[in-house]
């Protein structure tokens, strides 16, 4: 009869459950080997996989992407649905193999084109297993192939091959708009993700005072269609764009302490609206004791209207010549483009101006409208016709508490007024007039816009739609003006060039008119994380000493960065570069 002896047992002197941490028996030799848990339902598929994507974030060798490595295209490998991941697959990290040497010197130098079968590798026919990241026929990463192991949307995963046409696109550096000195120091980097998560609800504002004159709107530009389209006319009016500090007004409310922050819609509107903004811009800050002033640049983005700014390959200025380098070709033609963003963008302030100018009446009837006070920027010496154009100076509560005292003062415009919809000098029946203009519908930069003389009567929506993508950050703006200034209808009009290839003649090819707060709804335009936007602006300037400041936006990134600046910054500065219309000032290029 066989004998049974019983083993050893270990009690555990802690008085728990299991072996004791303290006491192991001396035969536990594989006790500091890590543990990999697995599920009774996992599939070996491959005992090792060495281009899998391990737990510390590591990039896969070879370029191969991790749909590509992963059979059925999604982390929780073959025959799982919806990408789920496999019982504990999260924890085989500890296994990994580092080599920090062989890394780093690694460089993948063969750069040979491979041909792809139809359909890619390790696949038949058209779809992966049932994964999750399967293959896209749109936007493929290939030229010519279908489906390369890309994202839906064209984006290609993380070491995987690039986007559709990628090599035929230059890299999109931009300049910022101000040269940024050795001497500033930042003080703060905020990214836009983090502004679009404020939010402050404003109740409405106090008027002040109300300085100007306005005429009405002429209705008829609401009739015309592509088939009855006028020329837009070069009409000689002076219309002033003064900075903050330079407002006789505002230093003098200032001078009764009316509020703590002074500024202009122009410039509030593009701080509102900064998470939407691509190309640079930048604001100066005058702190002087408990107050702040919020100023532009003259000739800086403020003055101008953008173009396309926010499609998805906006209109570029050619590259200047790196001066390091001599043997480097300049990119700049000979003969300017008309179609670069500059030109376009001085082209579209032009059109602003003039259709604003020529779509109100200046004979009555119905009569023109003074307001309170005169135009407090036009001179006696002034021999030029006035444009139709009303400020209304408006103080904003930003405080957060009854008895928090922090107050804006804004300067408002209004370009014309409504007849029959009351009072122009109680607020009643005011007009922002604006325009959207078209270039060349296939041009580079056009961002897919259709032809407006073939589709604004049949598709409006369409070409609307288009406008509100490509220009997404002009028109919130504009909505944010309008709103700031209480207008009632904001009227946008569709201008087109009489010949793609001549930027001096233009038709106006319709007018369509709209509620600010209707449009704002459209946009997806909310004024409480704009006020949101300004206050911690506000907050963060309050907490420094008086001087000045500047806020800068990232001309690549969607970043914006506070600089402390010397006092002495842009007072010397020669502004006298031709930043009108063919050789004329923005503010008069008419």
């Amino acid at each position: 009869m066989s004998s049974f002896s019983l083993p050893t047992i270990n009690d555990n002197p802690d008085g728990g459950w299991g072996p004791s941490s303290s006491n192991l028996p001396s035969q536990f030799k594989f006790k500091d080997i890590p543990y990999a848990p697995y599920s009774k339902s996992d599939k070996l598929g491959r005992f090792a996989d060495w281009n899998d994507i391990s737990g510390d974030n590591r990039q896969p060798n070879l370029g191969l992407s991790s749909a590509q490595n992963t059979r059925g295209g999604g982390p929780g490998g073959r025959g799982r649905r919806d990408g789920q991941p496999a019982f504990g697959s999260g924890t085989a990290s500890a296994f990994a193999y580092f080599h920090a040497e062989d890394e780093s010197s690694f460089s993948l130098v063969d750069t040979k084109v491979t041909t792809t079968r139809r359909g890619g590798a390790m696949t038949r026919g058209r779809g992966a297993g049932r994964g999750g990241g399967g293959f896209a026929n749109r936007g493929g990463a290939q030229r010519g192939g279908r489906g390369g192991f890309v994202q839906r949307g064209g984006g290609a995963q993380r070491g995987g091959r690039r986007g559709w046409r990628d090599w035929e696109k230059s890299n999109r550096t931009r300049e910022a708009s101000v040269a940024i000195s050795p001497e500033w120091s930042m003080l703060e980097e905020i990214e836009f993700h983090r502004l679009a998560k404020l939010r402050l609800e404003v109740d409405d504002p106090d008027d002040l005072e109300t300085y100007g004159r306005l005429f009405a709107y002429d209705k008829s530009y609401d009739r015309i269609t592509t088939k009855t389209e006028k020329p837009l006319q070069l009409v000689d009016r002076m219309k002033y764009n003064i900075t903050t500090s330079d407002d006789p007004v505002i230093q003098e409310l200032a001078a009764k302490d009316t509020a703590t922050v002074y500024t202009t819609d122009v410039i509030l509107s593009g701080l509102m609206c900064a998470p939407r903004s691509v190309y640079p811009w930048d604001i100066v800050i005058v702190r002087e004791g408990n107050k702040l002033f919020f100023d532009k640049r003259d000739g800086g983005p403020f003055d101008t209207v953008t173009v396309n700014e926010n499609a998805a390959d906006p209109p570029q200025d050619p590259t200047p010549a790196n001066p390091n380098n001599p043997n480097e070709k300049s990119a700049v033609p000979e003969t300017p483009s008309m179609n670069t963003a500059t030109s376009l963008s001085l082209e579209a302030t032009y059109i602003n101006q003039n259709f604003g100018f020529q779509a109100v009446l200046e004979t009555p009837p119905p009569p023109p409208v003074d307001l309170s006070k005169p135009n407090q920027f036009y001179g006696p010496e002034e021999t030029e016709p006035l444009a139709s154009c009303g400020y209304r100076y408006r103080v904003f509560d930003l405080g957060v508490t009854e008895d928090e005292d922090l107050k804006i003062c804004v300067r408002t415009e209004v370009d014309a007024y409504s007849s029959g919809q009351g009072d122009p000098r109680l607020g009643q029946g005011l007009v922002t007039i604006r325009a959207l203009n078209e270039f060349d519908s296939r041009a580079t930069g056009a961002g897919g816009a259709p032809d407006w003389r073939t589709k604004l009567d049949s598709q409006r929506g369409a070409v609307v739609a288009t406008e509100m993508k490509n220009n997404s950050c002009k028109l919130a703006k504009w909505t944010v003006q309008s709103l700031l200034a209480g207008a009632d209808l904001m009227k946008i009009g569709y201008i087109s060039r009489a010949n793609p290839r001549d930027k001096t003649r233009h038709v106006i090819l319709s007018t369509t008119s709209i509620r600010p707060a209707d449009f704002a709804t459209q946009l997806n335009v909310s004024l409480a994380n704009g006020w949101g936007i300004v206050r911690t602006v506000t907050d963060l300037l309050m907490k420094q000493p008086e001087g000045k400041y500047v806020l800068v936006k990232d001309p690549n990134k969607p970043v914006i960065r506070l600089y402390a600046v010397p006092f002495t910054a842009f007072t010397a500065e020669e502004e006298e570069e031709d930043m009108g219309f063919d050789g004329e000032d923005p503010e008069s290029a008419a």
